[in-house]
């Protein structure tokens, strides 16, 4: 059963995507993946939020370039944790897309890594997942080692 959702805002953004899902992969976590514009399909990004909960979701991540609303959209009909990736590609190499993301109003909380930082994202979720899911924890601690060593 998945526990992490990945939403993209863009089929653009399927490359960033793919490095999401490689890292989830690496820690043995279980995810479901949708592209759903906050813009252009509001009613279904919606109801990806809404019904995560209800389907085993433990943590979102969304990812949208440019304005990106997608991931406060998302924070904003769900209480579960929202990791939010800002991602390049505009004029702006992203940067209009991180202060999307990072500047929520209180009460609408959206975790946000590095722009195209989607390999933390999934760091980030597996992390979470972790506090309660020993063999998530057990693949994560041999990753840091890892990075301690190289």
């Amino acid at each position: 059963m998945p526990q992490v959702r990945i939403i993209l805002g863009s089929k653009s953004d399927i490359k960033q995507g793919e490095k999401i899902k490689e890292f989830l992969e690496k820690f043995g976590v279980e995810y479901d993946f949708y592209v759903s514009s906050a813009h252009r399909k509001p009613e279904q990004t919606a109801n990806l939020a809404k019904n995560a909960e209800k389907e085993g979701i433990k943590v979102i991540i969304a990812a949208a370039g440019m304005a990106a609303h997608l991931p406060g959209v998302i924070a904003s009909h769900t209480v579960l944790p929202v990791i939010g990736v800002p991602l390049s590609g505009s004029a702006l190499s992203g940067e209009d897309a991180l202060f999307s993301v990072v500047q929520m109003p209180t009460g609408v909380p959206v975790a946000t890594v590095a722009i195209d930082g989607g390999k933390n994202a999934a760091v980030l979720a597996s992390q979470i997942i972790a506090v309660s899911d020993e063999n998530v924890k057990s693949r994560l601690k041999t990753y840091k080692k890892e990075l301690s060593e190289a």
